[in-house]
């Protein structure tokens, strides 16, 4: 079935991105144009985006589990975590051909830690570095894939979350020694770093996305379980919106279009969840149609006008591969799934595709596969 139509100019056949018709003398986009054939109606013209699988591409240099994803220019790029030699320093960069680069590493081995980007430079910050200990460490790195070492977090902490406000990337809450933590950690385009209001509530297992130009985090845990949501402005300024619908942890929170995604989790380490609070930029929540698979320790990533939220654990003993898509108008779709059913992987986008990288699909089972969605 043809999708796409095509226009000769200068004896070049160029495709036609978008089409108009008149209407009452105002000129109205065509979506979908159709044409008889056989008596059937055929699409021939879309100017909406498809989203397929494309496959997985080349793996990562080191299989790895708790890493974290990150995109900046023309890169999509998966650092540290913890594989069979323990905590790795490994940095995987993607270009938009798919093909791999290995940057270099990061100044110090770690897992749990957090990505986010600012401006130019994509972060990473804090995470373990080993069961009981925790880095204050922050690496970033340029469109050129040149690495520095902006000033540490104001607290040492794993499991914290990332976001982007467009003006800074934060890095909040977090387990140390003693528990959680309430620390916000900002920086800017230059690296320079600031403390906003800390959260309202201290946790770690906590998710973060963006809204236009503002961060969320969602969830968490610490003695309890929260459905807390806290959301710093431009300005760093910090609102509590409207709690998630259901407390859980190890959900996962990714942006589509004018929404902040936060999907799955679990409430107890048991019961898995299936539900979506959708943020818009008025942060005025609402529950798309929930997950087809409820999961936790999930991965997301958005490429062109999709969210996607795949893998994760479906309950104790069982691994997901399920990928959940939803578009501009937060409308789900279920596309092929990744490759390996895993857990505990990361996403990150670039150019046309969004990646899903390494993983576990057991307690010392690491992952290096790399599975891609494109949009089109």
């Amino acid at each position: 079935m043809a999708k796409a139509a095509y226009l000769g100019v200068g004896g070049v056949a160029r495709k036609v991105k978008s089409m108009y018709i008149g209407v009452g003398g105002v000129a109205r986009k065509v979506k979908k144009g159709y044409i008889g054939v056989g008596g059937i109606a055929r699409l021939f013209f879309t100017s909406e985006q498809l989203l397929t699988y494309y496959g997985t591409a080349t793996a990562l240099n080191a299989a790895r589990t708790n890493l974290a994803g990150a995109s900046v220019g023309n890169y999509a790029l998966f650092a540290g975590g913890q594989g069979t030699t323990g905590t790795s320093t490994v940095v995987d960069a993607y270009d938009t051909s798919l093909t791999r680069t290995t940057p270099t590493a990061l100044s110090f081995g770690r897992y749990s830690l957090a990505g986010a980007r600012v401006g130019n430079s994509a972060l990473f910050a804090g995470g373990q570095t080993a069961a009981s200990a925790f880095s204050a460490v922050v690496d970033a790195y340029n469109t050129s894939l040149t690495q520095t070492t902006p000033t540490g977090l104001s607290t040492a902490r794993g499991n914290l979350a990332g976001a982007s406000t467009g003006n800074h990337a934060l890095f909040a809450g977090g387990q140390t020694s003693s528990g959680g933590t309430n620390a916000v950690d900002a920086y800017d385009n230059n690296h320079t770093r600031t403390t906003p209001t800390v959260l309202s509530a201290a946790r770690y297992n906590l998710s973060g996305t963006s809204v236009g130009t503002t961060a969320l985090f969602a969830g968490g845990r610490d003695i309890g379980v929260f459905s807390t949501v806290d959301a710093y402005d431009i300005n760093l300024t910090r609102t509590t919106p409207t709690v998630l619908s259901a407390v859980r942890r190890n959900l996962i929170g990714v942006s589509v279009g004018n929404y902040a995604l936060f999907a799955g989790g679990t409430p107890d380490g048991n019961t898995v969840s299936t539900v979506i609070d959708a943020y818009d930029t008025n942060l005025t929540r609402t529950t798309p149609t929930v997950l087809s698979v409820g999961r936790w320790n999930l991965a997301g990533a958005n490429v062109g006008n999709f969210a996607l939220i795949t893998g994760g654990q479906a309950s104790a003993s069982a691994n997901s591969a399920v990928t959940d898509a939803y578009d501009l108008n937060l409308v789900r779709s279920i596309p092929a799934v990744i490759n390996t059913a895993r857990y505990n992987l990361a996403g990150a986008n670039v150019g046309n595709f969004a990646l899903f990288g390494g993983g576990q699909t057991g307690s010392s089972a690491y992952s290096a596969i790399v599975d891609a969605y494109q949009v089109t």
